[in-house]
């Protein structure tokens, strides 16, 4: 399928809305994990050795959503990696609950039980949460009988944020929850059924714009491509090249998921070593590191997405790590997509250079170059 570049126009106003994002800063750097378990099925993450601890809330970036009647405010990762949508409740006493104001459904007029609860795996262990229905608001939007997860038990690392907005297809959400951008749009709050991310590279400025296409934020048309599997964010790629050379690993096509929810850009472990080879990493507790004084001699790499070729610098998968070290923000997966295919991904590395919609109308995804 050939696709064209076009320039999306902007949404009536009252049919969008944009919410500002915060940036995680990184905390302590724990044990290499597998980016792409987090797709894989309970069995494959139990089967790694994974924990829970070490899976969930990769990550970095987040904002506000409201639930129940008076509305109580919850900070959440708004995760195209994901389809389902949950919060931290007073029914949860695990320690990563704990450090949260928790949403209590007791004190909203609007909230309903919905009789049943799912689980979400992650590594050995994982989340179980209750089902409910209540209000939903995103900055001036407000969304009512929306279903949410109320965490019961929460088995992961502390994060400054309390809840996932899921984001990607409804195929994948556990107990066929439907999903925020769902209900968002069979109630007539928005016209458009897409999502665009500007991610930052500051703490601050990052947003996500429902219904619209912010124009300041971009730089270029915009490229679309389809979506090849309506479960995950994912498309294929035609090209991967080094320097302008093109590697050949994509001359049958290469499937990559794009997610807001990984912080880095995933590769192939059968590529992943060569190119740390080549570029003289070192490589200590599962990451690898280079001395940032050799870092400006790094090459750039490139992704091809629908003919346009998509540059990524060194300054975008560099950062330093102290001492005089800088670590990469690249890292091997041996996970396979549904297909069977190898499996990359295109996290904030990769979408702090370039705006990102997902548009579910038209199951596409579009970039464009970041302002």
């Amino acid at each position: 399928m050939k696709c064209i570049v076009v320039l999306l126009a902007l949404a009536v106003a009252s049919q969008a809305l944009k919410v500002p994002l915060m940036k995680r800063e990184k905390g302590v750097q724990g044990p290499y994990v597998d980016p792409g378990l987090k797709f894989a099925s309970p069995e494959v993450q139990a089967a790694s050795g994974a924990t829970a601890e070490s899976l969930l809330f990769q990550g970095y970036y987040y904002g506000a959503i409201s639930i129940g009647t008076p509305p109580q405010s919850v900070q959440v990762l708004f995760d195209t990696g994901s389809s389902n949508l949950w919060v931290d409740s007073i029914y949860c006493n695990s320690k990563a609950c704990n450090i949260h104001q928790k949403f209590n459904p007791q004190s909203s007029s609007t909230f309903q039980w919905a009789g049943k609860s799912f689980t979400l795996h992650y590594g050995a262990g994982g989340m179980t949460a209750y089902l409910g229905y209540d209000t939903i608001s995103v900055g001036d939007v407000t969304v009512t009988q929306q279903m949410v997860g109320l965490s019961e038990t929460l088995n992961t690392n502390e994060t400054p944020f309390a809840g996932i907005v899921g984001l990607a297809y409804p195929q994948i959400a556990a107990s066929q929850q439907p999903t925020l951008m769902d209900t968002m749009v069979q109630q007539g709050v928005l016209q458009n059924d897409f999502v665009a991310f500007y991610l930052s590279r500051g703490q601050y400025g990052s947003e996500i714009s429902f219904g619209e296409v912010d124009n300041s934020k971009i730089t270029s048309q915009v490229t679309w491509t389809p979506v090849i599997s309506q479960s995950w964010w994912e498309i294929m790629m035609q090209g991967f090249q080094i320097n302008g050379q093109e590697t050949g690993w994509c001359q049958q096509g290469c499937a990559a998921i794009v997610d807001t929810g990984t912080p880095g850009l995933a590769i192939p472990s059968q590529y992943f070593s060569s190119i740390m080879q080549n570029m003289g990493a070192q490589q200590y507790n599962g990451m690898y590191y280079i001395s940032c004084s050799a870092a400006n001699n790094l090459p750039t790499l490139s992704v091809t997405i629908s003919g346009v070729s998509f540059p990524i610098a060194p300054s975008a998968y560099i950062q330093q790590a102290g001492n005089g070290y800088c670590t990469f923000g690249m890292m091997p997966t041996s996970q396979q997509d549904f297909s069977g295919r190898p499996m990359w991904i295109l996290g904030d590395v990769f979408l702090r250079e370039y705006y990102s919609i997902y548009d579910r109308g038209n199951n596409r995804v579009g970039f464009a170059t970041a302002a």
